[in-house]
């Protein structure tokens, strides 16, 4: 018995930096073969199979299109998996003498390459081969909100993820975030900007969330390309629930907070809500509670701010980027009198602020409603998904037809 003749192996070409490690000429059916040279005469010569970059590179940088070619016979299939069993797809043609990826290959990303073939005399063979891609350059890095895992945050939250650079490829980064809830709620991504220029995309849901809803976002963001050879280096998971019914309804003509639970008002709570001719008035809109930072230092700014001094804010709760808080500040919320300072915030008594700050949690919403010299928030101070309606937020997507 004898072994078929191998086509000789050629060493890899190394590009600078991001070239595949591979072995650009495969050898099939080297050890098939036996019988002899009659045996071997009557089976053909075995398929050889290269591999390359779509674009005709022999080398293939990460972010190439894989290309795996045949000469002397056809490929049957061909199979490239990374070492979580993620398959990059592709198809065949020219015939079946060439498969090509759909999607760019990743940067320091070991592939698996398996490629079935056929000679003119129907002789199948497989091959095994795999590759190794260089590490990026550039890297992005997403942060997710809300930002502790296992969260319990209230029903206005939006899932987010910020980008600490700018993201081109919109599209191919949202096919790779997948939402799933245990109760199929309804929702949408939606890019926006925050209120430093970054880009970030939510994820919302049509109407509030059921308290008690399970989240989880996978975010298969790994070798993806965020734009410009900007990759991302690893996945990322977060899980979060929805907590009680809770709403803040504020009204700036009453000077008055409603705390709602589950549809019933709680507590009623005086407020102040800018000075009496309109200066330095809160914003209209719903706002996710951002954070309660306890005490804060702040300075007044904006129209009747005049030359008030710094000052501290108690049982702090922000409602934007910009510094519109619900605070302690007792000196105004007396017999709902007027923000003096003009800080351009919800005051209260101390007692109020105190019972609200122990109540309420992250993403509970505060709706304002009423007179505001200062009309809406501005699209990127906090945040503003609840303050664009349903149908238009789904526009907002990279998917979405109107995008």
């Amino acid at each position: 018995m004898s072994q078929s003749s191998l086509p000789r192996r050629l060493r890899p070409a190394r590009s600078a930096r991001g070239a595949l490690a591979l072995v650009p000429l495969l050898g099939l059916g080297a050890l098939t073969g036996c019988s002899g040279v009659a045996a071997s005469a009557d089976k053909g010569d075995p398929v050889k199979v290269a591999l390359g970059a779509a674009g005709g590179a022999t080398t293939v940088q990460a972010g190439d299109r894989l290309r795996v070619s045949a000469d002397g016979g056809v490929l049957t299939s061909v199979t490239v998996a990374d070492p979580l069993g993620r398959k990059l797809a592709g198809g065949l043609g020219k015939g079946g003498t060439v498969w090509t990826s759909h999607a760019p290959t990743a940067p320091a990303t070991k592939y698996s390459v398996v490629a079935r073939t056929k000679n003119p005399q129907g002789v199948t063979d497989e091959a095994k081969e795999s590759l190794t891609t260089a590490a990026a350059d550039k890297l992005n890095k997403p942060v997710l909100g809300p930002g502790t895992q296992g969260a319990t945050v209230g029903v206005a939250q939006p899932l987010t993820v910020t980008f600490d650079f700018p993201v081109t490829e919109r599209a191919a980064v949202e096919r790779r975030l997948k939402v799933t809830t245990d109760n199929r709620t309804t929702g949408a991504w939606g890019w926006v900007k925050d209120h430093s220029g970054k880009d970030r995309v939510d994820w919302r849901p049509k109407e509030y969330w059921k308290p008690g809803t399970r989240v989880t976002l996978r975010a298969g963001l790994k070798g993806v390309d965020s734009g410009g050879g900007r990759y991302f280096a690893a996945d990322h998971h977060l899980t979060f629930t929805i907590g009680p019914d809770r709403v803040a309804k504020v009204d700036l003509e009453a000077r008055q907070l409603s705390f709602v639970e589950n549809g019933r008002v709680t507590r009623r709570i005086p407020v102040s809500a800018g000075t009496r001719d309109g200066g330095a008035a809160p914003p209209t809109g719903v706002f996710p509670l951002m954070a309660k930072e306890g005490t804060v230092v702040v300075r007044p700014a904006g129209p009747g701010a005049g030359r008030a001094p710094a000052r501290a804010l108690r049982d702090a709760m922000r409602l934007t980027d910009s510094g519109t808080y619900a605070h302690a500040t007792p000196r105004d919320a007396d017999a709902n009198g007027p923000d003096t300072d003009g800080f351009g915030s919800l005051g209260m008594t101390d007692s109020d602020a105190d019972w609200l700050y122990g109540k309420i949690r992250v993403g509970d919403p505060f709706e304002v409603t009423g007179s505001s010299v200062r009309g809406k928030a501005d699209a990127a101070d906090g945040i503003a998904d609840w303050r664009v309606d349903w149908s238009r937020w789904q526009e907002y997507s990279a998917l979405s037809s109107g995008s």
